[in-house]
């Protein structure tokens, strides 16, 4: 695969806007994002936030509505077709291949729609193979294939066409940890070439595990663009304390309101959760000074039932719901029957 110059941006996405509908529903409004050659960049957002109309537009099977799209230099609205050469699309499902029909087969017909040249189908098949580790089941129709395998092979299907942009919309979404796992490092190996890689997931430790830039969509406009410490402080978290007590949840409350220590004026959110005679809790703080003054609170409060407290920094998992939290538009998530609240 030719590396590609690192001064292009693999993707450049200027203030897209994109409406459906008579009503003119707005569904992106003013994206804007860049990828350079090797760097993954991570969408995130809540289903509806405007994360699958943006990855379709950039990769041009959407038009928007307005803004700008280039790819590896080129103008992907004026040129779509010189653009579609450089772009890898992966969308995942159990669909886009002839089952009966094997996975080098398969692959070698793609190549041939993609315009990959008759001279190079060969190479490029057994590479792309190779790439997602398939090669030693190459023969194996599709229909033999697990969900993890054929999921791979839309990746390789992808790298036919040797991209310079890589687009993932959810490509773990079902699969099994140990499959997933595979995918991540898969990922990982492709940007290391200089691929430049732009997903999404719902998967917030693969998007922390993967990511050099995070973008967080709701309501189709970004809220936060960064790193995961900049997520967190756009969130006003800064630490969390775990503690677990050895007294039931009930006594907890009790003695807090005995003691006087009013933990309803507490300025973050507590989570508590008890098992059998063991109460665990979960406090989210927006400062250091806030941090150390809770955790000498509790080990002043509990003294020797107090076990395992730890203070930490947040996982973007816990950044990320909490600056949802505070989003206006955005609805909570119900548990469902028998789950537990």
């Amino acid at each position: 695969m030719k590396p590609p110059s690192p001064s292009v941006p693999a993707l450049d996405a200027h203030n897209l806007h994109r409406e459906f509908g008579r009503q003119r529903t707005v569904a992106v409004e003013g994206v804007s994002l860049r990828v350079q050659p090797g760097q993954i960049v991570c969408l995130l957002g809540p289903n509806g936030a405007g994360k699958t109309t943006t990855v379709r537009m950039c990769s041009t099977l959407l038009t928007p509505t307005s803004g700008t799209v280039t790819v590896a230099g080129i103008d992907a609205l004026a040129s779509p077709q010189a653009a579609r050469r450089h772009i890898g699309l992966v969308l995942g499902g159990d669909r886009g291949f002839y089952l009966r029909a094997s996975a080098r087969d398969n692959l070698r017909f793609f190549a041939h729609v993609a315009g990959v040249a008759a001279r190079d189908v060969a190479r490029r098949v057994e590479h792309a193979l190779e790439s997602v580790n398939l090669a030693d089941r190459a023969h194996s129709r599709v229909q033999e294939y697990s969900r993890g395998m054929r999921q791979r092979l839309h990746i390789a299907r992808a790298l036919l066409a040797e991209p310079r942009l890589l687009l993932l919309d959810e490509p773990s979404n079902g699969l099994d940890p140990e499959i997933a796992l595979e995918l991540r490092s898969l990922v990982t190996s492709l940007a290391a070439q200089g691929v430049g890689i732009l997903l999404t997931t719902h998967y917030l430790a693969e998007a922390e595990a993967l990511a050099d830039h995070l973008i967080v969509i709701t309501r189709g406009r970004i809220r936060i663009s960064g790193t995961a410490p900049d997520i967190s402080r756009h969130a006003h978290l800064d630490r969390v304390i775990t503690l677990a007590v050895n007294r039931p949840a009930a006594d907890i409350a009790s003695a807090v309101e005995a003691s006087g220590a009013d933990l309803s004026q507490w300025p973050g959110r507590i989570d508590v959760d008890s098992l059998h005679s063991m109460t665990h809790l979960r406090a989210f703080a927006s400062t250091p000074a806030a941090a150390a003054h809770f955790e000498a609170a509790m080990r002043n409060l509990w003294g020797h039932d107090l076990h395992d407290i730890v203070s930490r920094p947040p996982t973007l998992e816990e950044s990320y719901l909490e600056l949802l939290a505070t989003d206006p538009g955005h609805v909570p998530a119900q548990p469902s029957n028998g789950a537990a609240s």
